[in-house]
């Protein structure tokens, strides 16, 4: 098979970083960006010579031209990298109320903005989203950032075409970013989502290495949010 080159944003930690690591596994090259230095030389150092690590910043237009110009023509792009807070509607800050649409709708709006230059006709693009676009419990700047990432993916593949653009849409996910949270934030957090979803578990991020691959790979996908959220936006 022909040995093929991807960019993960958000590819040093978490679910970037289990796609990375299939990728790697079966040949490709990979190009792996976040903001810790440190975690992208540790995935780099263990995953080997086909990976390629890069500092990148979402929110810094000028940074992501600096990552993206290093890149060689791309077969795909996975953009699961983003930092925010969330609040209720009555008692955010402007800049807590702001700082999903920030990282993750802006975020990755400009990322594919810069990649577009490398990315092959035949790409795969696969956008982050979250449950909470459909079913949403408070925090509604960070439920309409979700819908908003949703749309944007949708309105991407009409115009972007050949190129094919989807969205991944998780629930609550036993990441890196929950680990680092104390217990007494993490733990009730995960027994809520347990019993709102239907598998009674949080996903891990395997499951959203595994379901992100197969929307890059699969050449009749485009245009489509899937939830890989244990059934969470049913109940």
């Amino acid at each position: 098979m022909e040995q093929k080159t991807y960019a993960v944003i958000g590819g040093g930690s978490g679910m970037g970083l289990a796609l990375t690591q299939i990728l790697v596994g079966r040949g490709d090259r990979v190009l792996i960006g976040g903001r810790s230095q440190d975690r992208l030389a540790r995935a780099r150092d263990s995953l080997g010579s086909n990976v390629l690590a890069c500092p990148v910043d979402t929110g810094d237009h000028a940074s992501l031209q600096a990552f993206f110009e290093q890149a060689p023509p791309l077969s795909g792009l996975f953009t699961p990298g983003a930092a925010y807070v969330t609040g209720s509607f009555a008692d955010a800050t402007p800049e807590v109320a702001e700082s999903a649409f920030r990282s993750k709708f802006w975020g990755q709006y400009w990322a594919v903005r810069a990649a577009l230059p490398r990315l092959l006709p035949e790409a795969g693009v696969v956008l982050m989203s979250g449950a909470a676009s459909v079913r949403p419990l408070g925090h509604p700047a960070y439920a309409a950032c979700n819908a908003a990432v949703e749309g944007l993916t949708r309105a991407l593949a009409q115009e972007l075409s050949p190129i094919r653009f989807n969205c991944l849409s998780p629930g609550t996910v036993d990441s890196d970013l929950w680990r680092r949270r104390p217990a007494e934030v993490r733990e009730p957090a995960y027994e809520a989502f347990s019993r709102l979803s239907l598998v009674g578990r949080p996903g891990a991020v395997e499951d959203l290495a595994q379901a992100a691959l197969f929307l890059l790979d699969n050449r009749n996908m485009t245009g489509a949010t899937l939830f890989s959220d244990g059934g969470y936006s049913l109940r």
